[in-house]
């Protein structure tokens, strides 16, 4: 069995025992999270597709881990023009493990 969730504007494939980035959520380290926006849902064979969500569905997940990514640079430099700018970016993100999915 698995199931289609949108979460952060991405959409993502998830199974029970997955673990998985997502975009930042709320919740503490070892709590849980349900997420009900279900887009697709594959059980014995059969297929759901929502319409725009499959209905009465909750996908739940344990909060592993919040942290930040690897830092990007990003450098502006304009040729010619004594131009030049250097800064960082690290983008925060929740690690979850899908413990179920409920249909």
């Amino acid at each position: 069995m698995y199931a289609v969730i949108e979460t952060g504007g991405k959409q993502f494939k998830v199974a029970e025992g997955d673990i998985l980035r997502v975009e930042k959520l709320d919740g503490d380290k070892g709590s849980s999270i349900e997420f009900d926006k279900i887009l697709l849902l594959e059980q014995d064979g059969q297929v759901r597709i929502g319409r725009p969500y499959v209905e009465g569905v909750k996908v739940t997940a344990k909060v592993l881990a919040q942290d930040k990514a690897r830092k990007i640079i990003v450098f502006k430099y304009m040729p010619k023009k004594h131009y030049k700018k250097k800064s960082g970016h690290r983008q925060p993100f929740t690690e979850i493990k899908i413990e179920s999915i409920i249909a």
